[in-house]
């Protein structure tokens, strides 16, 4: 099981939002590039970024900032939002991003995940974002008609292997994982899900390793000092 640090980025800081409302954003750090240090420093691995202004909003992108990080650090970075398009996703990848993230596009443009995931296998991976079951898109501003099972069968279809899985109610609130649901994606799609939202405690994650998740990603709990990074990187495989 993979630990991940979060480090979500809007208007040029490290911030957490609660279910992915902007209106409740809670500023970390003012900058993010000294934070992914830090996480690189007490051990982590591997990194979780999100540009939050890029999934909000096309015309929004921290691309600099992300661009600094991967210069900064000398672990593997996943990142996502925001990429929508092959321009993009390339700036990602030459930025030195090592798993791009693409959410939204699996609902509005899945002949181009289709594509990408083609041309750079398992250098891509989906965000599945689940209001009550069924895929948020657009930052989780709008919901789809589409099931969080179906879509990930789906992708399984055309070849992707990781989806990052987060229900969103949970998301922020440190009221633990949603691992009943979790369970069910692995279960019925048979792909290496990474666990994300609600993480509040070590026993959260000693039930997502008991499950078979790929990975877990921890925001807020690490931010809140629930528990030390070094505490959950004894959980690591």
């Amino acid at each position: 099981m993979e630990i991940f640090p979060a480090i979500d980025i809007s208007g040029g800081k490290c911030v957490r939002l609660i279910q992915g409302l902007r209106k409740q954003e809670t500023v970390y750090g003012d900058d993010p590039v000294e934070m992914a240090q830090k996480w690189m420093h007490e051990g982590a691995k591997r990194l979780h970024i999100v540009d939050l202004d890029g999934a909000f909003d096309d015309n929004n992108y921290n691309a600099h900032i992300i661009g600094k990080i991967a210069q900064a650090v000398d672990i593997p970075i996943q990142m996502g939002g925001g990429i929508r398009s092959l321009e993009r996703l390339r700036l990602v990848f030459e930025m030195g991003v090592k798993r791009a993230i693409l959410g939204t596009a699996a609902i509005e443009k899945p002949d181009f995940v289709e594509e990408v995931v083609s041309l750079y296998e398992d250098r891509i991976a989906i965000g599945i974002d689940a209001k009550e079951g069924k895929v948020a898109i657009r930052g989780w501003t709008r919901n789809s008609e589409v099931d969080v099972i179906e879509l990930a069968l789906k992708m399984k279809g055309i070849g992707v292997k990781t989806v990052i899985y987060t229900d969103i109610s949970r998301d922020g609130m440190l009221t633990g994982p949603n691992v009943e649901a979790t369970v069910r994606l692995i279960e019925t799609t048979e792909l290496d899900v990474i666990a994300s939202g609600g993480i509040s405690s070590l026993d959260d994650l000693v039930k997502l390793k008991a499950i078979n998740v790929s990975g877990v990603i921890i925001g807020k709990a690490l931010y809140n000092g629930n528990f030390s990074l070094k505490d959950a990187l004894e959980l690591e495989e």
